[in-house]
């Protein structure tokens, strides 16, 4: 059974309508999960949607001609596009105000490089930041002065972001984002619940998990892929309600998770949200805990994108005219702890440019996916899937 557990997905909604910029980074978001998944299907992933359209949104303000292009055509929006700044920025402030949600997107640039100045303006309109000198002649020092940062904003969980060697001195911007997330069940899962049950790997073995368990009244709707698939969706609420965990498994237990995350996109998602319904149903999920690194340039590559990489053909003249750059590393690092109490969350997401010269009872004990939903807005802040739950 495939649970995807829509994970954070803050939905930045006006009037109950779902702001266009935000469905649009909602759709490209799971494409690049789709495509992340597509090459491991048989592991857990965590992901971070907002953060891989947040760090590249800071790319199309950087990008110039066959690369700007590049970027809008395959994220399918431009934050270039008169109003599509405030859009974001007002996206970003809606996120911050949640109390269980920690959020920075910022640039740490090079402390002799010269930027554009409607680069700057375009970071402080649409993402209300301004740029931090670094010294990447000293890559070490910079690497740790960026861990530390984002170790902070994510409370520890993620405490050594960039590898070391990530950077180095012909490392010039890294643009970034991090988010943490901490979020309390409306109803928590009683622990004296909680019991070993066999969990059924996507690679056929079977092995004992801590299943939690709860019986209430859910929002439930059953649904069927384009190539015939049927499926269900269960939505499990946070305190407040505002943010919640959607979880998606296929009726057939055979039935691989690609099946669901071949077509998934922002369509999909208001599918859901119109579908649901209140029902009565007892609910069986495992703890668990990922932890994904992710190097995204392949999958990135695959969307159409590989022109952020070419040294000899990347456009990046509105960030600086004084040097040619180019994207190095697009990395991602998430992790997720589900238990009887609720879920926390914590992703970091960088860019880094360097100079060119440089059912009844619903059971989730096979493998699943993930996202999380901020209702409100509908920003999908992580997702991943999960395939070994006792394998961090």
């Amino acid at each position: 059974m495939l649970y995807v557990c829509l994970w954070i997905s803050l939905c930045l909604c006006r009037m109950g309508l779902c702001n266009i910029l935000q469905e649009k980074q909602i759709d490209f978001g799971l494409r690049v999960f789709s495509e992340v998944s597509r090459s491991s299907p048989d592991q857990n992933i965590a992901f971070s949607p907002y953060g891989i359209s947040s760090v590249l949104g800071m790319a199309q303000l950087g990008a110039y001609g066959s690369t700007l292009r590049a970027l809008t055509s395959s994220m399918g929006f431009s934050l270039h596009e008169r109003g599509a700044p405030r859009q974001q920025r007002l996206i970003q402030r809606d996120l911050s105000r949640e109390d269980a949600v920690q959020l920075i997107s910022g640039v740490m640039v090079d402390r002799k490089m010269s930027l554009e100045k409607s680069f700057r303006r375009g970071l402080s309109k649409a993402y209300q930041s301004s740029p931090n000198q670094l010294d990447f002649s000293e890559p070490e020092s910079a690497l740790t002065i960026i861990n530390t940062l984002v170790s902070d904003y994510t409370e520890g969980m993620i405490p050594n972001f960039l590898p070391s060697g990530a950077l180095t001195e012909e490392t010039r911007l890294v643009l970034l984002n991090a988010i943490h997330f901490r979020g309390l069940w409306k109803v928590p899962f009683d622990p004296r619940m909680t019991q070993e049950r066999l969990f059924h790997c996507a690679n056929g073995s079977s092995v004992p998990v801590p299943m939690m368990h709860i019986t209430q009244r859910f929002n439930y709707g059953d649904f069927v892929t384009e190539d015939g698939v049927d499926y269900d969706v269960i939505e499990v609420p946070y305190e407040g309600d505002s943010l919640s965990m959607l979880l998606v498994s296929p009726f057939e237990e055979d039935v691989p998770l690609s099946a669901l995350t071949k077509g998934l996109g922002g369509k999909t998602l208001q599918e859901w949200r119109n579908g649901l319904r209140k029902v009565n149903r007892q609910l069986a999920v495992p703890r668990f805990t990922i932890d994904t690194q992710l190097d995204l340039k392949s999958a990135l590559t695959q969307m159409g994108l590989g022109n952020l990489f070419s040294q000899k053909n990347a456009d990046f003249s509105r960030i600086t005219t004084e040097e040619q750059l180019c994207v190095s590393k697009v990395l991602q690092r998430v992790k997720i702890e589900v238990d009887e109490e609720g879920t926390k969350g914590s992703a970091a997401t960088a860019a880094i440019i360097f100079s060119r010269m440089a059912v009844e009872e619903i059971t989730l004990d096979r493998p699943f996916l993930f996202l999380i939903q901020h209702k409100p807005t509908g920003a999908v802040l992580f997702m991943g899937q999960v395939n070994q739950p006792q394998q961090h």
